[in-house]
């Protein structure tokens, strides 16, 4: 007699888990042909991704769904023998290559397209209207939080073009948010520069810079407006805190404008309190200091959660 295993799901993760089982099973990824169209769901989505990115490269695709490397060549390998993608060099840089849809691949990724609403159609129509109106609501919320969970916190060059374009996000949101606009002039990117990431593109920055003293400052924080609400905020405030009790500091500092609300309330929810003015930055309005080696005794004394 052979006696059969269950494996219960852990309370935190139920939800989840059914979820995704009930997901899968009525949007066709337990099939080999997605929506009935001859190519598993991995393929498909690559297909979906070309055709919506007709200057998509291997290397975004790769950053983009979070690949690996071999796998994803495996796969395009598996296109490009279906004559639904070819690849080429970029003429911006050979060493890179682009893909491009056949006349066949943008044919079979527009019945993909039409499949795909058709299902979403027959999924949603027995609902009432505000049925609808809650689903949406939750999905949205959960496809938000999902993506929060998976973000990579990444440092970069201070000096390279991932920073340069997180800061220019940065700088653009204080102009359109300032009355007198935001023209901070030339100036040096933090020594330390933490981009959070996901699917290829950057969802928030922030930076690190030494002052002396054993004191920090946070410099440069930013969240995209489509990722609010999802915690990044304190989760990069407390990842920049981390390196900064790694590089030996004892303390950190920032400044902020009173107009940036949700900035203040940020600080001050993660322990920061109220300082003196400790630079000549004529945007700020608002000045707080965090005692890193207090925060870790307490971390190390509180009781587990």
């Amino acid at each position: 007699m052979t006696a059969s295993t269950t494996i219960p799901d852990t309370p935190g993760t139920a939800v989840l888990r059914r979820f995704n089982r009930t997901w899968s099973q009525r949007v066709g990824v337990l099939e080999d042909s997605f929506l009935g169209l001859g190519l598993p769901l991995s393929r498909a989505r690559l297909l979906h991704e070309v055709g919506h990115d007709p200057d998509v490269t291997v290397r975004d695709l790769r950053e983009r769904l979070d690949l690996d490397s071999g796998y994803l060549s495996r796969l395009l390998r598996d296109l490009e023998d279906r004559k639904l993608v070819v690849l080429t060099p970029d003429p911006a840089d050979r060493r890179r290559r682009r893909i491009h849809l056949t006349r066949s691949g943008a044919r079979l990724a527009a019945r993909l397209e039409d499949r795909s609403e058709d299902l979403a159609q027959r999924l949603v129509d027995p609902l009432t209207v505000r049925q609808r109106e809650r689903l949406l609501a939750a999905l949205g919320s959960a496809d938000l939080l999902v993506r929060a969970a998976t973000v990579h916190l990444e440092r970069v060059a201070p000096d390279g073009p991932l920073a340069a374009e997180a800061m220019a996000s940065y700088v653009a949101e204080l102009d359109a948010t300032f009355p007198d606009g935001f023209a901070p002039g030339p100036v040096a990117p933090p020594e330390v520069v933490v981009l959070a990431r996901s699917d290829g593109a950057t969802a928030a920055c922030g930076g690190l810079q030494p002052l002396g003293d054993g004191t920090a400052e946070v410099k440069r924080m930013w969240v995209s407006p489509d990722w609010r609400g999802a915690g990044l905020g304190a989760r990069l405030l407390r990842h920049l805190e981390g390196l900064a009790r790694e590089a030996g500091h004892e303390r950190v500092v920032l400044d902020t404008n009173l107009a940036l609300t949700d900035a203040v309330a940020l600080y001050e929810r993660n322990g920061y309190r109220r300082t003196e003015r400790y630079n000549d930055n004529p945007y700020a309005e608002a000045f707080f200091t965090k005692d890193l080696t207090q925060d870790l005794t307490q971390d190390l004394t509180s009781p587990p959660a």
